[in-house]
Protein backbone atom coordinates (compact mmCIF):
# COMPACT_ATOMS: atom_id res chain seq x y z
CA UNK A 1 0.00 0.00 0.00
CA UNK A 2 1.30 3.49 -0.92
CA UNK A 3 -0.46 6.49 0.72
CA UNK A 4 -0.61 10.05 -0.70
CA UNK A 5 2.64 12.02 -0.27
CA UNK A 6 0.94 15.35 0.58
CA UNK A 7 -2.79 14.79 1.15
CA UNK A 8 -3.37 18.11 2.95
CA UNK A 9 -1.84 20.16 0.15
CA UNK A 10 -3.67 18.20 -2.51
CA UNK A 11 -7.09 17.84 -0.89
CA UNK A 12 -7.29 20.85 1.45
CA UNK A 13 -10.53 21.13 3.34
CA UNK A 14 -12.79 18.42 1.98
CA UNK A 15 -16.56 18.72 2.18
CA UNK A 16 -17.98 16.21 4.74
CA UNK A 17 -21.01 15.26 2.64
CA UNK A 18 -18.85 14.58 -0.40
CA UNK A 19 -16.46 12.43 1.62
CA UNK A 20 -19.38 10.48 3.07
CA UNK A 21 -20.86 9.89 -0.39
CA UNK A 22 -17.46 8.80 -1.71
CA UNK A 23 -16.93 6.29 1.14
CA UNK A 24 -20.44 4.83 0.66
CA UNK A 25 -19.87 4.54 -3.11
CA UNK A 26 -16.46 2.79 -3.02
CA UNK A 27 -17.26 0.38 -0.16
CA UNK A 28 -19.86 -2.36 0.16
CA UNK A 29 -20.43 -1.50 3.81
CA UNK A 30 -19.13 1.38 5.99
CA UNK A 31 -19.55 1.80 9.75
CA UNK A 32 -19.07 4.96 11.87
CA UNK A 33 -17.95 3.87 15.38
CA UNK A 34 -17.10 5.55 18.65
CA UNK A 35 -13.99 4.62 20.63
CA UNK A 36 -15.89 1.91 22.53
CA UNK A 37 -16.88 0.19 19.28
CA UNK A 38 -20.54 1.26 19.30
CA UNK A 39 -22.07 1.71 15.82
CA UNK A 40 -23.23 5.33 15.23
CA UNK A 41 -24.09 5.13 11.52
CA UNK A 42 -24.17 2.56 8.69
CA UNK A 43 -23.81 2.92 4.90
CA UNK A 44 -24.52 0.01 2.51
CA UNK A 45 -23.35 -0.08 -1.08
CA UNK A 46 -25.84 -2.55 -2.66
CA UNK A 47 -29.44 -3.72 -2.24
CA UNK A 48 -28.49 -7.37 -1.83
CA UNK A 49 -26.43 -6.58 1.25
CA UNK A 50 -29.19 -4.31 2.57
CA UNK A 51 -31.63 -7.24 2.47
CA UNK A 52 -29.29 -9.36 4.60
CA UNK A 53 -28.19 -6.79 7.17
CA UNK A 54 -30.48 -6.09 10.12
CA UNK A 55 -31.96 -2.59 10.56
CA UNK A 56 -31.08 -2.31 14.28
CA UNK A 57 -27.30 -2.04 14.06
CA UNK A 58 -27.17 1.64 15.01
CA UNK A 59 -26.64 1.88 18.77
CA UNK A 60 -25.35 -1.68 19.11
CA UNK A 61 -21.80 -2.84 19.68
CA UNK A 62 -19.97 -3.91 16.52
CA UNK A 63 -19.04 -7.19 18.28
CA UNK A 64 -22.72 -8.05 18.78
CA UNK A 65 -23.35 -8.11 15.01
CA UNK A 66 -20.69 -10.73 14.20
CA UNK A 67 -20.14 -14.41 14.98
CA UNK A 68 -18.28 -15.53 18.11
CA UNK A 69 -15.20 -16.42 16.05
CA UNK A 70 -14.99 -12.86 14.63
CA UNK A 71 -15.21 -10.88 17.89
CA UNK A 72 -11.48 -11.06 18.56
CA UNK A 73 -10.79 -9.66 15.07
CA UNK A 74 -13.20 -6.78 15.71
CA UNK A 75 -11.28 -5.88 18.89
CA UNK A 76 -7.99 -6.00 16.93
CA UNK A 77 -9.36 -3.62 14.30
CA UNK A 78 -10.59 -1.10 16.90
CA UNK A 79 -7.31 -1.26 18.87
CA UNK A 80 -5.21 -0.74 15.74
CA UNK A 81 -7.38 2.20 14.62
CA UNK A 82 -7.07 3.92 18.01
CA UNK A 83 -3.27 3.53 17.98
CA UNK A 84 -3.22 5.15 14.51
CA UNK A 85 -0.03 3.29 13.51
CA UNK A 86 -0.26 4.23 9.82
CA UNK A 87 -1.44 1.74 7.21
CA UNK A 88 -4.61 0.04 8.50
CA UNK A 89 -4.80 -3.76 8.75
CA UNK A 90 -7.45 -5.87 7.01
CA UNK A 91 -9.46 -8.56 8.79
CA UNK A 92 -12.15 -10.94 7.48
CA UNK A 93 -15.24 -10.84 9.69
CA UNK A 94 -18.48 -12.82 9.46
CA UNK A 95 -21.69 -10.92 10.21
CA UNK A 96 -24.93 -12.66 11.24
CA UNK A 97 -27.60 -12.10 8.59
CA UNK A 98 -31.34 -11.79 9.13
CA UNK A 99 -31.84 -15.45 8.16
CA UNK A 100 -29.23 -16.62 10.67
CA UNK A 101 -26.53 -17.29 8.08
CA UNK A 102 -23.08 -15.75 7.77
CA UNK A 103 -22.11 -12.77 5.59
CA UNK A 104 -18.29 -12.62 5.11
CA UNK A 105 -16.89 -9.06 4.92
CA UNK A 106 -13.25 -7.88 4.77
CA UNK A 107 -12.76 -4.74 6.93
CA UNK A 108 -10.15 -2.12 7.69
CA UNK A 109 -10.64 0.66 10.29
CA UNK A 110 -9.05 4.07 10.91
CA UNK A 111 -9.55 7.22 12.99
CA UNK A 112 -11.57 10.11 11.50
CA UNK A 113 -9.16 13.05 11.65
CA UNK A 114 -9.35 15.05 14.89
CA UNK A 115 -12.69 13.51 15.86
CA UNK A 116 -13.03 10.70 18.37
CA UNK A 117 -14.96 8.56 15.91
CA UNK A 118 -13.64 5.64 13.85
CA UNK A 119 -14.66 4.47 10.40
CA UNK A 120 -14.64 0.83 9.29
CA UNK A 121 -14.78 0.17 5.54
CA UNK A 122 -15.76 -3.32 4.36
CA UNK A 123 -15.79 -5.32 1.12
CA UNK A 124 -18.47 -8.01 0.63
CA UNK A 125 -16.83 -11.42 0.09
CA UNK A 126 -19.99 -13.44 -0.70
CA UNK A 127 -19.28 -13.50 -4.43
CA UNK A 128 -15.68 -14.48 -3.79
CA UNK A 129 -16.80 -17.23 -1.39
CA UNK A 130 -19.23 -18.57 -4.00
CA UNK A 131 -16.44 -18.67 -6.59
CA UNK A 132 -14.21 -20.49 -4.12
CA UNK A 133 -16.92 -23.08 -3.47
CA UNK A 134 -17.43 -23.60 -7.20
CA UNK A 135 -13.69 -24.07 -7.60
CA UNK A 136 -13.63 -26.64 -4.80
CA UNK A 137 -16.59 -28.49 -6.35
CA UNK A 138 -14.88 -28.48 -9.77
CA UNK A 139 -11.64 -29.79 -8.26
CA UNK A 140 -13.49 -32.57 -6.44
CA UNK A 141 -15.30 -33.52 -9.64
CA UNK A 142 -12.00 -33.63 -11.53
CA UNK A 143 -10.48 -35.79 -8.77
CA UNK A 144 -13.38 -38.24 -9.01
CA UNK A 145 -13.06 -38.41 -12.81
CA UNK A 146 -9.29 -38.87 -12.52
CA UNK A 147 -9.58 -41.78 -10.09
CA UNK A 148 -12.36 -43.35 -12.14
CA UNK A 149 -10.12 -43.26 -15.22
CA UNK A 150 -7.23 -44.66 -13.20
CA UNK A 151 -9.40 -47.55 -12.05
CA UNK A 152 -10.58 -48.22 -15.59
CA UNK A 153 -6.99 -48.17 -16.83
CA UNK A 154 -5.96 -50.58 -14.06
CA UNK A 155 -8.73 -52.99 -15.02
CA UNK A 156 -7.79 -52.74 -18.68
CA UNK A 157 -4.12 -53.42 -17.92
CA UNK A 158 -5.00 -56.35 -15.71
CA UNK A 159 -7.29 -57.95 -18.28
CA UNK A 160 -4.88 -57.18 -21.11
CA UNK A 161 -1.92 -58.84 -19.40
CA UNK A 162 -3.89 -61.77 -17.98
CA UNK A 163 -5.46 -62.82 -21.28
CA UNK A 164 -4.27 -66.20 -22.54
CA UNK A 165 -4.82 -65.11 -26.16
CA UNK A 166 -2.17 -63.06 -27.90
CA UNK A 167 -3.46 -59.47 -28.21
CA UNK A 168 -1.79 -56.63 -30.11
CA UNK A 169 -2.82 -53.02 -30.69
CA UNK A 170 -1.53 -51.68 -34.01
CA UNK A 171 -1.52 -48.26 -35.64
CA UNK A 172 -2.81 -48.92 -39.19
CA UNK A 173 -1.33 -45.66 -40.48
CA UNK A 174 2.28 -46.54 -39.64
CA UNK A 175 1.81 -50.31 -39.47
CA UNK A 176 3.63 -50.45 -36.11
CA UNK A 177 2.66 -52.28 -32.93
CA UNK A 178 1.53 -49.89 -30.17
CA UNK A 179 0.94 -52.44 -27.39
CA UNK A 180 1.36 -56.19 -26.98
CA UNK A 181 0.54 -58.46 -24.06
CA UNK A 182 2.88 -61.18 -22.72
CA UNK A 183 0.95 -63.93 -24.55
CA UNK A 184 1.64 -62.19 -27.88
CA UNK A 185 5.37 -61.91 -27.22
CA UNK A 186 5.47 -65.58 -26.23
CA UNK A 187 3.57 -66.71 -29.33
CA UNK A 188 5.64 -64.58 -31.72
CA UNK A 189 8.90 -65.44 -29.89
CA UNK A 190 9.79 -61.82 -29.21
CA UNK A 191 10.26 -59.77 -26.05
CA UNK A 192 7.43 -57.27 -25.37
CA UNK A 193 9.77 -54.26 -25.52
CA UNK A 194 11.19 -55.40 -28.85
CA UNK A 195 7.74 -56.19 -30.26
CA UNK A 196 6.31 -52.71 -29.53
CA UNK A 197 7.30 -50.24 -32.24
CA UNK A 198 8.01 -52.90 -34.89
CA UNK A 199 6.06 -53.36 -38.11
CA UNK A 200 3.31 -55.95 -38.19
CA UNK A 201 2.65 -58.60 -39.42
CA UNK A 202 5.85 -60.40 -38.61
CA UNK A 203 6.57 -63.98 -37.61
CA UNK A 204 4.15 -65.41 -40.22
CA UNK A 205 4.98 -67.36 -43.32
CA UNK A 206 4.45 -65.75 -46.73
CA UNK A 207 0.82 -66.84 -47.14
CA UNK A 208 0.01 -65.93 -43.52
CA UNK A 209 1.54 -62.45 -43.95
CA UNK A 210 -0.63 -61.74 -47.00
CA UNK A 211 -3.74 -62.99 -45.19
CA UNK A 212 -3.11 -60.78 -42.13
CA UNK A 213 -2.41 -57.73 -44.32
CA UNK A 214 -5.68 -58.34 -46.17
CA UNK A 215 -7.51 -58.67 -42.83
CA UNK A 216 -6.11 -55.35 -41.56
CA UNK A 217 -7.00 -53.58 -44.82
CA UNK A 218 -10.56 -54.92 -44.61
CA UNK A 219 -10.96 -53.72 -41.04
CA UNK A 220 -9.70 -50.24 -41.95
CA UNK A 221 -12.19 -50.03 -44.83
CA UNK A 222 -15.31 -51.63 -43.31
CA UNK A 223 -14.67 -51.46 -39.56
CA UNK A 224 -14.83 -55.25 -39.13
CA UNK A 225 -13.80 -58.43 -40.94
CA UNK A 226 -14.21 -62.19 -40.60
CA UNK A 227 -11.63 -64.24 -38.71
CA UNK A 228 -8.84 -65.85 -40.71
CA UNK A 229 -6.39 -68.69 -40.18
CA UNK A 230 -2.67 -68.12 -40.67
CA UNK A 231 0.50 -70.06 -40.04
CA UNK A 232 3.56 -68.82 -38.18
CA UNK A 233 7.10 -69.54 -39.36
CA UNK A 234 7.49 -72.14 -36.61
CA UNK A 235 4.50 -74.04 -38.04
CA UNK A 236 1.89 -73.08 -35.41
CA UNK A 237 -1.60 -72.49 -36.83
CA UNK A 238 -3.40 -69.46 -35.34
CA UNK A 239 -6.79 -67.86 -35.73
CA UNK A 240 -6.54 -64.08 -36.25
CA UNK A 241 -9.43 -61.68 -35.57
CA UNK A 242 -9.35 -57.88 -35.82
CA UNK A 243 -11.50 -54.97 -34.67
CA UNK A 244 -11.24 -51.22 -35.24
CA UNK A 245 -10.92 -48.98 -32.15
CA UNK A 246 -11.62 -45.27 -32.54
CA UNK A 247 -9.86 -43.00 -30.05
CA UNK A 248 -10.55 -39.27 -30.48
CA UNK A 249 -9.38 -38.48 -34.02
CA UNK A 250 -7.28 -41.61 -34.49
CA UNK A 251 -8.09 -45.25 -35.22
CA UNK A 252 -6.26 -48.33 -33.93
CA UNK A 253 -6.61 -52.00 -34.85
CA UNK A 254 -7.01 -54.60 -32.10
CA UNK A 255 -5.66 -58.01 -33.18
CA UNK A 256 -6.29 -61.30 -31.35
CA UNK A 257 -4.22 -64.39 -32.17
CA UNK A 258 -5.52 -67.68 -30.79
CA UNK A 259 -3.60 -70.92 -31.25
CA UNK A 260 -5.73 -73.51 -33.04
CA UNK A 261 -3.29 -76.36 -33.76
CA UNK A 262 0.27 -77.47 -33.20
CA UNK A 263 0.43 -76.47 -29.53
CA UNK A 264 2.18 -78.75 -27.07
CA UNK A 265 0.74 -79.88 -23.76
CA UNK A 266 3.26 -77.64 -21.99
CA UNK A 267 1.99 -74.63 -23.96
CA UNK A 268 -1.58 -75.59 -23.08
CA UNK A 269 -0.77 -75.72 -19.36
CA UNK A 270 0.99 -72.34 -19.50
CA UNK A 271 -1.93 -70.81 -21.39
CA UNK A 272 -4.53 -72.23 -19.01
CA UNK A 273 -3.00 -70.48 -15.98
CA UNK A 274 -3.70 -66.89 -17.17
CA UNK A 275 -7.18 -67.98 -18.31
CA UNK A 276 -7.86 -69.36 -14.84
CA UNK A 277 -6.66 -66.13 -13.21
CA UNK A 278 -8.88 -64.08 -15.52
CA UNK A 279 -11.89 -66.25 -14.69
CA UNK A 280 -11.27 -65.76 -10.95
CA UNK A 281 -10.97 -61.99 -11.39
CA UNK A 282 -14.28 -61.79 -13.27
CA UNK A 283 -16.00 -64.04 -10.74
CA UNK A 284 -14.86 -61.97 -7.74
CA UNK A 285 -15.22 -58.52 -9.34
CA UNK A 286 -17.34 -56.05 -7.29
CA UNK A 287 -19.28 -55.07 -10.43
CA UNK A 288 -21.78 -57.41 -12.04
CA UNK A 289 -20.41 -59.12 -15.18
CA UNK A 290 -22.76 -60.92 -17.58
CA UNK A 291 -22.07 -62.66 -20.90
CA UNK A 292 -25.08 -63.11 -23.18
CA UNK A 293 -25.82 -64.57 -26.57
CA UNK A 294 -26.77 -62.30 -29.45
CA UNK A 295 -30.46 -62.44 -28.44
CA UNK A 296 -29.71 -61.28 -24.87
CA UNK A 297 -30.01 -64.66 -23.15
CA UNK A 298 -27.51 -65.10 -20.32
CA UNK A 299 -24.61 -67.52 -20.83
CA UNK A 300 -22.54 -66.66 -17.73
CA UNK A 301 -22.89 -64.31 -14.75
CA UNK A 302 -20.64 -63.58 -11.77
CA UNK A 303 -21.51 -63.41 -8.08
CA UNK A 304 -21.95 -59.60 -8.03
CA UNK A 305 -24.74 -59.86 -10.62
CA UNK A 306 -26.43 -62.62 -8.61
CA UNK A 307 -26.31 -60.31 -5.55
CA UNK A 308 -27.94 -57.48 -7.52
CA UNK A 309 -30.76 -59.71 -8.72
CA UNK A 310 -30.98 -61.59 -5.40
CA UNK A 311 -30.66 -64.95 -7.13
CA UNK A 312 -29.06 -67.90 -5.34
CA UNK A 313 -27.11 -69.58 -8.16
CA UNK A 314 -25.90 -69.02 -11.69
CA UNK A 315 -28.05 -71.91 -12.94
CA UNK A 316 -31.17 -69.85 -12.16
CA UNK A 317 -30.16 -67.03 -14.52
CA UNK A 318 -28.47 -69.07 -17.26
CA UNK A 319 -30.71 -69.19 -20.33
CA UNK A 320 -32.91 -66.34 -19.06
CA UNK A 321 -33.09 -63.02 -20.92
CA UNK A 322 -31.23 -60.12 -19.29
CA UNK A 323 -34.35 -58.07 -20.03
CA UNK A 324 -36.06 -59.84 -17.11
CA UNK A 325 -34.10 -57.75 -14.56
CA UNK A 326 -33.60 -54.45 -16.41
CA UNK A 327 -35.60 -51.37 -15.41
CA UNK A 328 -37.78 -51.04 -18.53
CA UNK A 329 -38.69 -54.47 -19.96
CA UNK A 330 -38.59 -54.55 -23.73
CA UNK A 331 -36.81 -51.18 -23.99
CA UNK A 332 -33.39 -51.10 -22.25
CA UNK A 333 -32.10 -54.41 -23.63
CA UNK A 334 -33.23 -53.57 -27.17
CA UNK A 335 -31.40 -50.23 -27.00
CA UNK A 336 -28.24 -51.89 -25.68
CA UNK A 337 -28.24 -54.67 -28.29
CA UNK A 338 -28.91 -52.25 -31.16
CA UNK A 339 -25.96 -50.06 -30.14
CA UNK A 340 -23.69 -53.07 -29.65
CA UNK A 341 -24.49 -54.39 -33.12
CA UNK A 342 -23.92 -50.95 -34.67
CA UNK A 343 -20.96 -49.59 -32.67
CA UNK A 344 -19.51 -52.60 -30.88
CA UNK A 345 -19.49 -50.93 -27.44
CA UNK A 346 -21.73 -49.02 -25.03
CA UNK A 347 -20.53 -46.88 -22.13
CA UNK A 348 -22.28 -45.65 -18.96
CA UNK A 349 -25.86 -46.60 -19.93
CA UNK A 350 -28.02 -45.51 -16.96
CA UNK A 351 -30.90 -47.77 -15.92
CA UNK A 352 -32.09 -49.84 -12.95
CA UNK A 353 -31.84 -53.50 -11.94
CA UNK A 354 -34.90 -55.11 -10.36
CA UNK A 355 -34.39 -58.12 -8.13
CA UNK A 356 -36.73 -61.09 -7.94
CA UNK A 357 -37.97 -59.74 -4.60
CA UNK A 358 -38.89 -56.26 -5.83
CA UNK A 359 -35.77 -54.35 -4.76
CA UNK A 360 -34.47 -51.79 -7.28
CA UNK A 361 -30.92 -50.44 -7.71
CA UNK A 362 -29.60 -47.59 -9.87
CA UNK A 363 -26.89 -48.96 -12.18
CA UNK A 364 -24.58 -47.95 -15.04
CA UNK A 365 -23.95 -50.50 -17.78
CA UNK A 366 -20.94 -50.70 -20.07
CA UNK A 367 -21.01 -53.40 -22.72
CA UNK A 368 -18.91 -54.76 -25.58
CA UNK A 369 -19.60 -57.03 -28.54
CA UNK A 370 -17.30 -60.04 -28.94
CA UNK A 371 -17.00 -61.43 -32.46
CA UNK A 372 -16.54 -65.18 -32.25
CA UNK A 373 -17.03 -66.43 -35.77
CA UNK A 374 -20.65 -66.30 -36.93
CA UNK A 375 -22.03 -66.36 -33.36
CA UNK A 376 -21.22 -63.06 -31.60
CA UNK A 377 -21.71 -62.66 -27.86
CA UNK A 378 -22.05 -59.63 -25.66
CA UNK A 379 -20.36 -58.78 -22.36
CA UNK A 380 -22.01 -56.46 -19.84
CA UNK A 381 -20.37 -54.76 -16.83
CA UNK A 382 -23.07 -53.56 -14.42
CA UNK A 383 -22.09 -51.10 -11.68
CA UNK A 384 -24.33 -50.20 -8.73
CA UNK A 385 -24.37 -46.38 -8.34
CA UNK A 386 -26.95 -46.08 -5.52
CA UNK A 387 -24.34 -44.73 -3.09
CA UNK A 388 -22.48 -42.51 -5.55
CA UNK A 389 -21.76 -39.01 -4.18
CA UNK A 390 -23.35 -36.35 -6.37
CA UNK A 391 -21.26 -33.40 -7.59
CA UNK A 392 -24.29 -31.14 -7.46
CA UNK A 393 -24.37 -28.16 -5.13
CA UNK A 394 -26.24 -28.26 -1.87
CA UNK A 395 -28.92 -25.70 -2.80
CA UNK A 396 -31.81 -28.05 -3.54
CA UNK A 397 -34.37 -25.24 -3.68
CA UNK A 398 -32.89 -23.63 -6.78
CA UNK A 399 -34.76 -24.09 -10.06
CA UNK A 400 -31.76 -25.34 -12.15
CA UNK A 401 -31.18 -28.14 -9.61
CA UNK A 402 -34.85 -29.17 -9.83
CA UNK A 403 -34.76 -29.21 -13.63
CA UNK A 404 -31.57 -31.26 -13.54
CA UNK A 405 -33.31 -33.71 -11.20
CA UNK A 406 -36.20 -34.04 -13.68
CA UNK A 407 -33.88 -34.68 -16.64
CA UNK A 408 -32.19 -37.44 -14.67
CA UNK A 409 -35.57 -39.19 -14.42
CA UNK A 410 -35.97 -39.41 -18.21
CA UNK A 411 -35.45 -42.99 -19.27
CA UNK A 412 -35.81 -44.30 -15.72
CA UNK A 413 -39.49 -43.65 -15.00
CA UNK A 414 -42.51 -43.32 -17.34
CA UNK A 415 -43.23 -39.96 -18.97
CA UNK A 416 -46.49 -39.65 -17.01
CA UNK A 417 -44.56 -39.65 -13.71
CA UNK A 418 -42.00 -37.13 -15.03
CA UNK A 419 -44.82 -34.76 -16.08
CA UNK A 420 -46.54 -35.15 -12.70
CA UNK A 421 -43.32 -34.45 -10.81
CA UNK A 422 -42.59 -31.39 -12.97
CA UNK A 423 -46.11 -30.06 -12.25
CA UNK A 424 -45.59 -30.57 -8.51
CA UNK A 425 -42.21 -28.82 -8.71
CA UNK A 426 -43.64 -25.77 -10.53
CA UNK A 427 -46.62 -25.60 -8.14
CA UNK A 428 -44.36 -25.70 -5.08
CA UNK A 429 -42.01 -23.04 -6.49
CA UNK A 430 -44.97 -20.74 -7.23
CA UNK A 431 -46.33 -21.15 -3.70
CA UNK A 432 -42.89 -20.47 -2.17
CA UNK A 433 -42.49 -17.38 -4.38
CA UNK A 434 -45.94 -16.07 -3.38
CA UNK A 435 -45.17 -16.58 0.32
CA UNK A 436 -41.85 -14.80 -0.08
CA UNK A 437 -43.44 -11.86 -1.94
CA UNK A 438 -46.16 -11.46 0.72
CA UNK A 439 -43.84 -11.85 3.70
CA UNK A 440 -45.29 -15.28 4.56
CA UNK A 441 -48.84 -13.90 4.74
CA UNK A 442 -50.93 -16.86 3.64
CA UNK A 443 -54.12 -14.93 3.06
CA UNK A 444 -52.35 -12.53 0.68
CA UNK A 445 -50.47 -15.42 -0.94
CA UNK A 446 -53.74 -17.26 -1.67
CA UNK A 447 -55.18 -14.11 -3.27
CA UNK A 448 -52.00 -13.61 -5.30
CA UNK A 449 -52.16 -17.22 -6.59
CA UNK A 450 -55.88 -17.07 -7.33
CA UNK A 451 -56.64 -19.83 -4.80
CA UNK A 452 -58.99 -20.09 -1.89
CA UNK A 453 -57.29 -20.07 1.51
CA UNK A 454 -58.48 -23.61 2.18
CA UNK A 455 -56.91 -24.83 -1.10
CA UNK A 456 -53.64 -23.10 -0.21
CA UNK A 457 -53.54 -24.78 3.23
CA UNK A 458 -54.15 -28.18 1.61
CA UNK A 459 -51.26 -27.61 -0.80
CA UNK A 460 -48.98 -26.37 2.02
CA UNK A 461 -49.59 -29.59 3.94
CA UNK A 462 -49.08 -31.63 0.77
CA UNK A 463 -45.67 -30.12 0.08
CA UNK A 464 -44.61 -30.11 3.73
CA UNK A 465 -44.55 -26.29 3.92
CA UNK A 466 -47.14 -25.82 6.66
CA UNK A 467 -44.49 -25.96 9.42
CA UNK A 468 -41.72 -24.28 7.40
CA UNK A 469 -43.50 -20.91 7.03
CA UNK A 470 -45.55 -18.77 9.39
CA UNK A 471 -48.70 -16.74 8.86
CA UNK A 472 -48.08 -13.10 9.66
CA UNK A 473 -51.80 -12.32 9.35
CA UNK A 474 -52.42 -14.11 12.64
CA UNK A 475 -55.33 -16.25 11.41
CA UNK A 476 -55.46 -20.00 11.88
CA UNK A 477 -55.90 -22.54 9.08
CA UNK A 478 -59.38 -24.06 8.76
CA UNK A 479 -59.85 -27.34 10.54
CA UNK A 480 -60.28 -30.48 8.47
CA UNK A 481 -63.77 -31.94 8.72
Amino acid sequence: MKPFDAPQAALGKVDTDRVANLIAAVSDIALILDQQGMIRDVALGNDELSAQVSDDWVGRSWSDTVTAESRGRVENLITDALKDTGAPIWQQIAHISRSGGEVPVRYCATRLGSHNHLIAVGRDLQGFAALQQRLVDAQQSLERDYWRLRQLETRYRLLFRSSSDAILVMDPTTGKVVEANPAASQLLAAEPKRLVGRHFPEGFDEAGTRAVESLIAGVRAAGRASDISARLRNGIEVSVSAALIRQENTALVLLRLAQTAGGSSEDTIEASEPRSRLAKIMERAPDGIVVTAQDGRILNANTAFLDLTQVNSEDQVRGESLDRWLGRPGVDLNVLLANLRQHGAVRLFATTIRSDFGASSEVEISAVAIQNGDQPSFGFIIRNVDRRVSAATGNEQALPRSVEHLTELVGRVPLKEVVRESSDMIERLCIEAALELTGDNRASAAELLGLSRQSLYVKLRRFGLSDAVGDSSGDQPPRDP
